[in-house]
């Protein structure tokens, strides 16, 4: 295994990020215990363990710095601890889902590839506050090396004494492991996570119960998103109320962002939660090759595409996004120009549901096929103009409808893909090609249709 990566991150950096869940990214070796332990790392566990710091003062910094679960959700993660039972008797779990599998997410492997540490003392923190005393890392699958890297900074840990058996001379044990998933999107869903934890296939369970009461093998379980766990240690050394006031309110602090497609410098960027997304967008490069923004996919495909009219006035921030007509979701910014075909790339997304759906809810399982056919007969050049309204009724037919959101994730870039490019779906649909390729090339489809009229 390795003790570090063998080279120094080369991704542009920005003087105008923030770098809380990254912070060790620009030493020579980011991720080694001996990097993270100049940052001050542990310090926070230690104080906390040796000191008796008592759960609820915990939980009060946590709710004050105002974090919000980073994994798509954004559900108070401070209210969320306080959901676990206190005075349970028996074990109890902590959970970790690093399971991104969403097109355009990619945060959660940069935090494990460079800055596993923090992490590793977040979950133990949380352990301690919440009673836990043992804890997963459910992993994607389709990132070995990262599992290695995050593998080896258990053992460093492990070694130092910082997880394992009666840490800093007290009773408190946590021990932490790291499970490797298969890659399957629908267990990024936290009870699907739990499934796959318990060697099952992974499908989302019905809730109520949920993991707080009835989680891994039926214990009391929180489940937090590697970026939430992260911010954890940065939070008790400065204070939730400093946490606070990087963002905005209702958003506080730093939020990583997965800025992909035209850009000139796509990765990873931790700002201030508010930035305007003109300004992350400035600090992504901008729209690569001089070309002009056509829309933006703000927090993955289960958020609501945005025409660059929309999104140029907003703030990158849960009520920003909200007010402009999407959600900040994981952070997962995919950037378009004007020679992209919305149709096209609906068609792309809507397979990736279809062939992620897990298949347990009807609505789902069926709905998402009819969704990928249907819109791929329209690329086909067999589309009909009723089929725009087949397709909205498919995708209002399995909102709301399914035991976890993976239905409402497909429908939603339906919904709002038609909304806002209605006239390139008409376009297509009456002369059977797309409208931007021909405004990319009119002299092909100028004579593809003379050829049609004289046939």
């Amino acid at each position: 295994m390795m003790s570090y990566l063998d080279t120094t991150p080369t991704q542009y950096r920005s003087d105008k990020e923030t770098l809380v869940c990254l912070r060790t990214m620009l030493s020579d070796h980011p991720n080694s215990l001996d990097t993270y332990l100049k940052t001050g790392g542990y310090a926070q566990l230690k104080r906390i363990v040796s000191e008796k710091v008592k759960a609820t003062e915990i939980i009060t910094q946590v709710k004050l710095s105002g974090l919000r679960g980073r994994g798509g959700a954004g559900f108070p993660t401070g209210l969320k601890w306080s959901f676990m039972p206190r005075y349970y008797d028996g074990t109890k779990y902590l959970v970790c889902n690093t399971d991104e599998g969403e097109p355009g997410t990619f945060k959660d492997r940069d935090i494990i590839r460079y800055n596993p540490h923090q992490l590793i003392e977040g979950m133990a923190i949380a352990a301690y506050t919440l009673g836990a005393r043992v804890g997963y890392n459910y992993i994607h699958g389709e990132i070995w090396e990262d599992y290695e890297i995050f593998e080896n900074a258990l053992a460093e840990a492990r070694a130092a004494g910082f997880i394992g058996e009666n840490l800093f001379g007290t009773n408190f044990s946590f021990d932490l492991y790291a499970v490797h998933g298969y890659g399957a999107y629908i267990c990024g869903e936290e009870t699907a996570l739990i499934e796959s934890i318990e060697g099952k296939k992974g499908q989302p369970r019905f809730k109520p119960p949920f993991p707080a009461s009835y989680g891994v093998f039926g214990k009391p379980t929180n489940v937090n998103n590697t970026e939430s766990y992260a911010s954890i240690p940065w939070i008790l050394q400065h204070g939730g109320q400093a946490f606070q006031d990087l963002g905005v309110p209702n958003s506080g602090g730093t939020k990583l962002f997965s800025v992909s497609g035209h850009v000139e410098r796509p990765g990873n960027y931790e700002v201030k939660m508010g930035m305007p997304f003109a300004e992350l967008l400035e600090i992504a490069g901008g729209v690569w090759k001089g070309r002009q923004l056509k829309a933006v996919i703000p927090g993955g495909p289960s958020t609501a595409v945005m025409p660059a009219a929309a999104i140029l006035g907003a703030t990158m921030d849960y009520d920003g996004l909200s007010k402009a007509g999407s959600s900040l979701g994981a952070g997962s910014m995919i950037v378009m120009d004007e020679t992209t075909c919305m149709v096209k790339t609906l068609k792309r997304l809507s397979y990736f549901f279809f062939e992620e759906s897990c298949g347990q809810c009807t609505p789902c399982r069926e709905g998402t096929g009819w969704l990928y056919r249907v819109i791929s007969r329209i690329v086909n050049g067999q589309g009909k103009m009723e089929d725009l309204d087949l397709l909205t009724d498919v995708s209002s037919n399995i909102s709301g409808r399914t035991i976890c959101a993976l239905g409402d994730a497909a429908a939603t870039p339906v919904l709002s893909f038609i909304k806002h490019f209605r006239p390139e779906f008409e376009y297509y649909i009456q002369n059977g090609h797309s409208m931007v390729d021909a405004q990319q090339n009119p002299g092909k489809y100028k004579q593809a249709n003379l050829e049609v009229a004289h046939a």
